[in-house]
C-alpha cells in the first residue's frame, strides 16, 4: 500500500457502495471522512470495514442532505470528495418529492462545500437512470440524457435532476476551482459488507432466494458489481481522462430479471422464480398502483444496451463476470436470510 496522506469525504458512508468505497480508499492509502446522518452508526460502520482500519486513517461527520450544516468544515481539510449518498427506494413514494428534494439539494450542497474548500475533485455517484429512459435510443453512450417529461418514476428522476444540476454548477463556475465525473453504476449487484439488506438490489435477490416472488416481470437491467463500481469512483480520483467526464459503469448488454433468477437458480438457490407476470397483468394494474406504473414503464423500455468503450480505455475496464458477482453476493447475504 503506497503511503498517502490525503482525504478524501465520503458522503453517505453506511450505504452500500459508500462502504466499498471508502474500503477501496483505505486499500490505496487515503484517510477517508465519512459522513452518516447519525454519528450513532459509526461503530456499525467501522464494524463492517473491519476491526483493522486504523482510527487516524477513518473518521466521521455528521450531515444531511437537507441542512447546510457542518458541509463546509467537513469538506475543509479535504483533498478530494466522493458525493454518494441519495435516497434510493424501491417503492414508489407518495410524493416524488422525498426523492428529489434531498437528491437535488445533497448534491449542490457537496458542490458548494467543495468549492469553498482545497477540494481537487469530486467524484458523483449518478446512474444509468439519468441516461437510459424516456426514449427509446437501443445503446446508450455518456451523451444521452432521459428525458423525465415521460413516467420514468421518482428515483430516476430524482437522479437525472440532480446530475443536471451537478453540470450546470459546474459550467457556472467562474475559476474551475475543482474537477468532477459522474460515474453511472446499472443495477449494482455484489458481496454486501454489512447487514444491510433494505437496499435495492439486495432486496431483490434475498426475495427471490426466499421464494418471495413467484413470477418476476419481464423487465431488463444492465448490471455491474459493486467492487467494480468502487474501483472506479476511487480511480477517477487521479485519472485526469476522466475530468468533466460522465462514465458509464455497466454492462455493454442488458439481461433480463429472469436471466439473473436462472443464475440463482444454477447457485442452488431452488426457490428463485421461473416464470414471468404477464405484461397484461401488470398494465392493468399500473392504472391504479405507482409501483406497477413504474415496472410497466421498464417493461415498456426494453432491453437496451450501453456503450462503455470509453470506460474500457480510460481505466482498463475488465468488468467481473456476472456469475461471479452474484456467487460473492449470495455468500455474504446467506448469515442474513432464513432459506
Amino acid at each position: 500500500m503506497e503511503i498517502n496522506q490525503e482525504k478524501v469525504l465520503v458522503t453517505g458512508a453506511s450505504g452500500y457502495i459508500a462502504l466499498h468505497c471508502i474500503s477501496e480508499l483505505l486499500e490505496n492509502g487515503y484517510k477517508v471522512k465519512g459522513s452518516l446522518r447519525n454519528l450513532k452508526r459509526e461503530d456499525e460502520v467501522r464494524k463492517s470495514l473491519g476491526a483493522e482500519v486504523e482510527n487516524e486513517k477513518l473518521e466521521f461527520c455528521k450531515l444531511n442532505l437537507l441542512d447546510d450544516e457542518g458541509w463546509d468544515a467537513a469538506a475543509s481539510d479535504c483533498d478530494y470528495l466522493l458525493h454518494i449518498a441519495s435516497p434510493c427506494f424501491i417503492e414508489e413514494p407518495k410524493d416524488e418529492k422525498q426523492l428529489i428534494r434531498p437528491a437535488l439539494e445533497g448534491t449542490l450542497r457537496a458542490l458548494k462545500a467543495a468549492q469553498k474548500s482545497t477540494i481537487k475533485k469530486v467524484v458523483l455517484t449518478s446512474s444509468m437512470g439519468a441516461m437510459a429512459y424516456g426514449h427509446k435510443k437501443r445503446t446508450c453512450t455518456h451523451n444521452d440524457w432521459t428525458d423525465i417529461s415521460q413516467d420514468v418514476g421518482a428515483y430516476i428522476k430524482s437522479k437525472t435532476i440532480a446530475e443536471k444540476a451537478a453540470w450546470d454548477f459546474i459550467s457556472n463556475q467562474s475559476d474551475e476551482s475543482f474537477k468532477m465525473t459522474t460515474i453511472h453504476p446499472g443495477m449494482v449487484f455484489g458481496p454486501l459488507l454489512s447487514n444491510d439488506i433494505e437496499g435495492i438490489s439486495a432486496s431483490l435477490i434475498t426475495k427471490m432466494i426466499t421464494g418471495k416472488f413467484p413470477a418476476l416481470p419481464d423487465i431488463y437491467f444492465t448490471v455491474v458489481d459493486v467492487r467494480d463500481v468502487a474501483k472506479l469512483h476511487v480511480q477517477s480520483l487521479k485519472n485526469q481522462g476522466s475530468d468533466q467526464k460522465r462514465i458509464i459503469a455497466t454492462s455493454q448488454e442488458g439481461i433480463p430479471f429472469l436471466e439473473i433468477s436462472k443464475i440463482l437458480r444454477e447457485l442452488g438457490f431452488k426457490k428463485s422464480p421461473k416464470s414471468l407476470i404477464p405484461n397484461q397483468v401488470i398494465n392493468s394494474l399500473a392504472i391504479f398502483n405507482k409501483n406497477m406504473k413504474s415496472t410497466a414503464s421498464m417493461i415498456k423500455r426494453g432491453c437496451y444496451n450501453a456503450d462503455i468503450s470509453e470506460t474500457i480505455l480510460l481505466y482498463d475496464w475488465k468488468p467481473i463476470p456476472f456469475n461471479k458477482t452474484l456467487k460473492d453476493m449470495t455468500n455474504s447475504l446467506k448469515k442474513f436470510y432464513i432459506e
